[in-house]
């Protein structure tokens, strides 16, 4: 993998030679990771390449809008990699049997702190939707002390909305067999519409009602042609 996938060096200067080659570990580390057969394409490599993608375009937005309101800088590394890690322990794939954080362990293999190991972990820990869900304070506060981490989990409910996350949303109901096709209709409502409310940077919440909208459209279509 080239990191001229992903960030070009005029984008983000900052970016030392040892920063790129650890985004290159963590991109190979988790590419293998999710060739596991626990994953299905709702989950899979291709959605993490989206959410990184996504998560470049807030981040490039973001940064100009916090240099007009004279804000501290985000951190491109770790945006970077919260986007490549923030599924890999996916407590809907991942059983707790595991020894080892497989996450901490592919952060300490570039040979990263493990005080950093630790703040990724966070990161990812505060991406969770249910998480939120159960404690939203504590994800104001964590955005607070880790502000890169409103960027990632924005880029991440990005992919569950607009036409991506209506196909995701029927691969994994097949996936884990418990959904009727009404089922995941119903899981629109429940789910992928309330996203759009909470979106934490400017440049996602545009994106977010764009795909919301697309959401909605298509349920439209769904009414008129099961006659209802």
């Amino acid at each position: 993998m080239s990191i001229g996938k992903y960030v070009h060096p005029t984008t983000y200067p900052s970016l030392a030679d040892d920063e790129i080659s650890v985004i290159n570990k963590i991109h190979d580390f988790t590419e293998k990771y999710f060739q596991d057969a626990r994953f299905d394409a709702s989950h899979d490599f291709d959605h993490v390449k989206r959410v990184v993608n996504n998560a470049l375009v807030i981040l490039e937005k973001e940064e100009e809008r916090r240099k007009l309101r004279a804000m501290p800088a985000l951190n491109p590394l770790f945006v970077i990699l919260g986007a490549l890690l923030h599924d890999v322990e996916d407590k809907k794939y991942v059983t707790a049997d595991y020894k080892e954080s497989p996450l901490a362990k592919a952060v300490l293999d570039t040979g990263m702190s493990t005080e950093y190991a630790e703040q990724l972990r966070l990161l990812v820990e505060g991406v969770s939707y249910s998480s939120e869900i159960k404690d939203p304070q504590h994800v104001t506060d964590l955005i607070e002390v880790i502000p890169e981490l409103a960027v990632v989990q924005d880029a991440d409910r990005l992919d569950a909305i607009g036409a991506i996350g209506i196909g995701r949303c029927f691969t994994f109901g097949g996936a884990k067999g418990a959904r009727s096709l009404a089922d995941s209709i119903q899981h629109f409502e429940d789910k992928l519409l309330r996203l759009e409310s909470m979106i934490k940077t400017e440049a996602g919440k545009t994106m977010a009602e764009e795909r919301s909208n697309r959401i909605r459209e298509f349920m439209g279509w769904w009414q008129d042609e099961i006659g209802q």
